[in-house]
C-alpha cells in the first residue's frame, strides 16, 4: 500500500515559502528555488550573528585606541596598564566612556599612568 503525502508536503512547502517572502523572482514562488535560498539565508544569518560580535569588538578597540592616543598612550600599553592596576572594565564600557565623557576617560588614563 502506498503512502500519500497528503497535507504534510503542503505544510512543509508553505513553511519554506513563508520564509522566502520578499525574495526576488522565482526564489519566493518556486519551492525548489525558495528552499535553496532559505537554507542559504539561514546559514548566513547564523554566521552573521557571530560576525557582528567580532565587528563590535573591532569598533570598540578602534575607539579606545583613538581616545588613548589623544592622551599620549597606545592601545596595547593602556590595556596592559589597566590589567596591572587590576581595573576590570570591558572594551564596550571603555569606548562608551571615551565617547560620552572624555574628561572621565582622561582621568582614568591619568590614574592608570600614575
Amino acid at each position: 500500500m502506498r503512502v500519500k503525502t497528503g497535507i504534510v508536503r503542503r505544510r512543509r512547502h508553505k513553511k519554506i515559502l513563508k520564509l522566502a517572502r520578499g525574495f526576488y523572482q522565482r526564489r519566493h514562488s518556486t519551492f525548489k528555488n525558495a528552499e535553496e535560498s532559505v537554507r542559504r539565508s539561514l546559514a548566513n544569518a547564523y554566521v552573521g550573528r557571530k560576525e557582528r560580535k567580532r565587528q563590535f569588538r573591532r569598533l570598540w578597540i578602534a575607539r579606545i585606541n583613538a581616545a588613548v592616543r589623544e592622551n599620549g598612550l597606545t592601545y596595547s600599553t593602556f590595556m596592559n596598564l589597566l590589567k596591572q592596576k587590576n581595573i576590570s572594565l570591558n572594551r564596550k564600557m571603555l569606548s562608551e566612556l571615551a565617547i560620552n565623557s572624555p574628561e572621565n576617560f582622561r582621568m582614568l588614563v591619568d590614574k592608570v599612568r600614575a
